[in-house]
């Protein structure tokens, strides 16, 4: 069918008005996204924490009906001591110590004991352990001389290690104030997740996906804080048993280590090392080393027989998820991967199994 020129022209204009208005919308989008990114870490986290603590406020409602806002502010003032004062307390000792060690290296009273003669025999690393130790023994102070220029780069590494977790602990507790607010609002933001969900995969999943990424951050938060406090308690009770120095505090190091998605081992190791500079090798010290060592990565076990729990998609699905997404985006990642994998997963079940009805003569005959 051959078009007229008039018809020409207005299929034309149309098409002008459609690539102009989709231009101005991904401006319109881009400038958005530029304005928001700086808070995108903010808004997730406080997204985060509102949907994991919200099963709180509705349990509270019984008591204080009708008060969201009065819940919210509780609840938030409740975390923020919570999570302030083993912060508090964990930095004054380790602010101590520091102290301490500094003064007695400057004062030259530092003193290591000699290693013993059963060091050496050690497999492999035995007699440059037995050496190294012995150097420290006798002279320490030309020993830091020798390695000034790696301690130095230790220093600084470690100085910037705790700018950034000073950093993201502001960045928290800020989240922590805007997930009161949402919480303060909580139906609204649900209805309004829902519309969403509703729009881009249509009425009849909106909800369902609204409800699997509620349930996959919930149960990926409440994981993540089971298995630290699962690791303090297991580390914890070793270091009491052994006697070590501040032990309830290295224990809550371990807890807030866990739930940075850092390694414990970051605590477990030097405490071994402390334990037979300290003590020597015996059966004891191996024991608990030993011990110590493994519950320092009980996390990697422990993980994916609690992740994914109360998910109504397979607990792989939930454990690559936040694996993947942990190494990919970092802690944020944790909760991103697999929510996202978990939608994807129910999307492309419910395509495969939404096949259209052949017709009569579509369907194969039968033998």
């Amino acid at each position: 069918m051959m078009l007229t020129p008039i018809t020409q022209r207005t299929l034309s204009r149309d098409l002008l008005d459609v690539l102009i208005r989709a231009g101005l919308i991904a401006v319109l989008a881009v400038f958005c996204f530029r304005i928001f990114v700086p808070f995108l870490n903010l808004m997730v986290w406080a997204l985060i924490l509102a949907i994991t603590l919200y099963p709180l406020q509705v349990r509270l409602r019984g008591p204080l009906a009708g008060k969201d806002g009065l819940i919210a502010t509780l609840i938030i003032l409740v975390a923020f001591a919570v999570i302030l004062v083993p912060t508090y307390l964990l930095g004054v000792a380790v602010a101590n110590s520091i102290e301490r060690s500094m003064a007695i290296f400057r004062s030259g009273n530092l003193q290591i004991p000699p290693p013993a003669e059963s060091v050496a025999a050690w497999p492999i690393v035995g007699q440059r352990v037995y050496d190294f130790w012995a150097q420290a023994s006798t002279d320490i102070t030309g020993l830091a001389q020798k390695f000034a220029p790696q301690l130095k780069e230790a220093g600084l590494a470690l100085l910037g290690t705790v700018t950034g977790l000073g950093a993201g602990l502001l960045v928290f507790f800020f989240a922590l104030i805007v997930a009161g607010i949402f919480m303060a609002h909580g139906e609204k933001g649900y209805d309004s997740a829902v519309q969403i969900a509703s729009r881009i995969s249509g009425p009849e999943n909106g909800r369902q996906i609204a409800d699997l990424c509620t349930a996959t951050i919930r149960a990926v938060a409440q994981g993540v804080v089971g298995i630290a406090f699962i690791q303090m308690l297991l580390i914890g009770i070793a270091f009491i048993v052994m006697g070590i120095p501040g032990a309830g505090l290295l224990a809550l190091a371990v807890l807030l280590i866990g739930i940075m998605q850092l390694p414990a081992t970051l605590i477990t190791i030097p405490v071994i090392v402390f334990v037979i500079v300290t003590e020597g090798v015996s059966t004891a010290t191996i024991i608990f080393s030993v011990y110590v060592f493994v519950a320092g990565l009980a996390d990697n076990v422990l993980k994916p027989l609690l992740l994914g729990r109360g998910v109504a998609v397979p607990m792989p699905v939930v454990l690559i998820g936040a694996l993947g997404g942990m190494v990919t985006g970092g802690v944020i990642g944790l909760f991103i991967g697999p929510v996202m994998l978990a939608v994807a997963y129910q999307l492309f079940w419910r395509w495969v199994k939404e096949q259209p009805e052949r017709e009569p003569w579509q369907k194969p005959k039968q033998p």
